[in-house]
């Protein structure tokens, strides 16, 4: 059981018969009464978002996750294929599963499986990932010191904002948490 007071974003819990992953919370103290907490949640098998208000202090029962690491192969049209590093297994997760996930699957790139007894439910992606810029639009050079930026493309189709001296083929770290540019990798 965790409390209202140990949640974590990325948490995934068990609320009224459901597997539920916790987008957002946040803690409200009224003038009067005891606080709240507003969640967003994501329903894990269908996707949708709701947001519940609970009382400080409730209880629920966080869900049992088993994990294990596998790495991203390729796509074929809704569904995306991954294999099992230890015992080469293959499987397929659809988009819905992987949420902004897929914004971030490149070739090779090794995340962790979650599995809810023995049903696969989504993925916890790198803190960042390498990707290549598959396109990007001309920038202007001149008043750079406020550190100007320009729109690129990248190899998955996320639309990133990267500094002007970043080219078409660069490699660059991108944060999987917020969809920002990090640095030009090597």
């Amino acid at each position: 059981m965790v409390s209202t007071g140990e949640i974590k974003r990325g948490m995934t819990i068990e609320l009224d018969g459901n597997l539920y992953q916790i987008v957002e919370f946040q803690h409200i103290k009224m003038g009067r009464g005891s606080a709240q907490v507003r969640m967003k949640l994501r329903n894990v098998r269908r996707g949708d978002l709701i947001e519940k208000t609970f009382q400080a202090g409730d209880r629920f029962a966080r869900a049992r996750l088993d994990h294990r690491d596998v790495q991203y192969m390729y796509h074929d049209g809704d569904l995306y294929h991954f294999m099992d590093t230890k015992t080469f297994d293959q499987l397929a997760l659809d988009a819905d599963q992987l949420g902004e996930g897929v914004n971030y699957l490149a070739d090779g790139t090794v995340v962790t499986l979650n599995e809810y007894e023995g049903e696969a439910i989504g993925v916890d992606l790198p803190p960042s990932v390498v990707m290549t810029v598959a396109s990007v639009e001309f920038g202007l050079k001149g008043d750079t010191a406020t550190g100007a930026n320009k729109p690129a493309t990248l190899e998955s189709g996320l639309k990133v904002n990267v500094p002007l001296f970043v080219n078409q083929g660069d490699k660059i770290k991108v944060d999987t948490r917020t969809g920002e540019y990090i640095e030009r990798a090597s």
